[in-house]
Parts: structure tokens; sequence; C-alpha cells
């Protein structure tokens, strides 16, 4: 039986009950690609989430219904900034930089991507359709897996390789909910994925790590959308094949004593 990495997922904050929730259609996505889901509760401790992450083999970054907090990179809030979540964008900021460190896969969606790219030192459009020139709707409402708009993919690129295009200009559609944007492309990141109006939609490592992410919700709709499959697909297969839990002989142990 091949492998089952573990996939650490941050969760998110429900202010008003101070209840830690996530949406099912992540763990349900992780699981069908052939991980194990784990939640990673938001406690900003960095004893704590080294020793969770210690024991990963990748980690989610998962959409969000709050906006990083733009002090973190360096800017005033826009009037139409969303809520904030201090322990939310912490906790983030926490588990990438562990992740990091010991070089773990990340897949970032929606806010994932967001502060994945703050982390790396890059810029948010705090709201599109009023910082950006003759947007297109990014918030699509429902049906939410329905795929509402186009992208233009970059040659070479993840996205490419992974949507099956044999031409970088063939556009593919994907779903939007989302009102905050990567402006400024963090250190050792490049945008592959771009809607019309120029709003970025992926981003990937160019160091060769295991690191992308995306701007659409592809744990909506993996299910009927093969590129939003083949991301989860790729995901769990880097967190298998760079487990240090298989390459230290962990797994077996872990699976004798079972």
């Amino acid at each position: 039986m091949a492998y089952a990495p573990l996939i650490g997922i941050t969760m998110r904050l429900e202010q008003e009950t101070r209840r830690f929730y996530l949406g099912r259609d992540y763990c349900e996505a992780v699981r069908a690609a052939g991980g194990v889901p784990i939640h990673i509760p938001l406690i900003p401790e960095q004893e704590y989430i080294a020793d969770i992450v210690a024991r990963l083999d990748g980690v989610l970054l998962p959409g969000c219904d709050s906006d990083p907090d733009p002090a973190l990179y360096g800017e005033d809030p826009h009037p139409k900034l969303g809520t904030v979540i201090p322990e939310k964008d912490a906790t983030d900021l926490l588990v990438i930089a562990e992740a990091e460190k010991r070089n773990l896969p990340i897949f970032g969606i929606c806010f994932g991507m967001q502060i994945l790219n703050v982390s790396r030192g890059g810029t948010l459009i705090q709201d599109i359709e009023s910082q950006v020139e003759n947007p297109i709707k990014h918030q699509q409402g429902t049906p939410r897996e329905r795929n509402s708009h186009r992208i233009r993919i970059d040659k070479g690129s993840l996205i490419e390789d992974l949507s099956g295009a044999a031409d970088a200009s063939k556009a593919i559609s994907v779903n939007s909910h989302h009102h905050q944007a990567v402006r400024k492309v963090g250190d050792g990141l490049k945008a592959t994925s771009w809607t019309s109006d120029g709003v970025i939609e992926s981003i990937e490592d160019t160091s060769g790590k295991l690191v992308f992410a995306v701007q659409w919700h592809p744990e909506l709709s993996w299910k009927t959308d093969p590129l939003s499959k083949a991301l989860f697909e790729k995901f769990v297969s880097d967190c298998r094949v760079s487990s240090p839990h298989v390459s230290k002989g962990l797994y077996h142990r872990r699976a004798a004593a079972t």
C-alpha cells in the first residue's frame, strides 16, 4: 500500500463563538488524492507549531473569510479591507516558516496564496473592485463550484503542465471567490496565470521547492474539474515522494506498530 502522507491544514476562527473550524471540502479533496488531512488549530506559538509541522509531510494553506493584515506588508488599511484575524495571520506565517525550514511541500488556496506571498515579502491588492482598472467579477456567488472566468496561463508553468494545455495562450476557466489578490509577487515566487483584468491567479516557487498556490478554489471543484483534481493529486504526490518520514524509515515503523 502506498504511503498516505500527513497533510496539515490550518483552520479558521469564528470570532463570535471562538470556535476553530474548517470547511469539509479541503479534507475531502486531500483524502481523495491519497493524503491524510490533519487540522492545525490557530494557536500562534512557535514551539507548538514546530512540534506539529515536524510530524507532517506537507502543508495546505486554505482559503479564509478574513483578509491578511496590510500592516504585514507595510500598508494602512483600505476602506474596503475585510475582517482581520490576528491569530489566523500569525499561525499561518509560523506554519509557512516552519514548513519552508523543513523543505516541505506547500499548497496555498485563495487566502493561502495571499499569506504565502506576504510571507515572502510580497504585497496585496486590498480590494480588487476599487483598485483594479476595469475589473471582472471575482466574487461569483453560488453555485460556488462553477468555473466562472477564464485565465491565461504561462508557458512552461506548473499550471500549464497540469492543465494539459498544448498552447500556453489557451485559456481555461476557474471559479472565483475573493476580493483581494497578489500585487507585488514575493521573493522566489513567480506569477503563472492571470485573468483578463490582470489579476494574478497562481504563483509558484522559482528555486525548485515544491511550493505553489492558486487564487481560485480547487477544493470546491475537484470532483468535476480536471485541473482542480490534478492540483491536489500533484500536491499529495509531492508530499509522498519528499516525505522525511519515509526517507528516515519512520513510516515502516509506524506501519509495523499498527
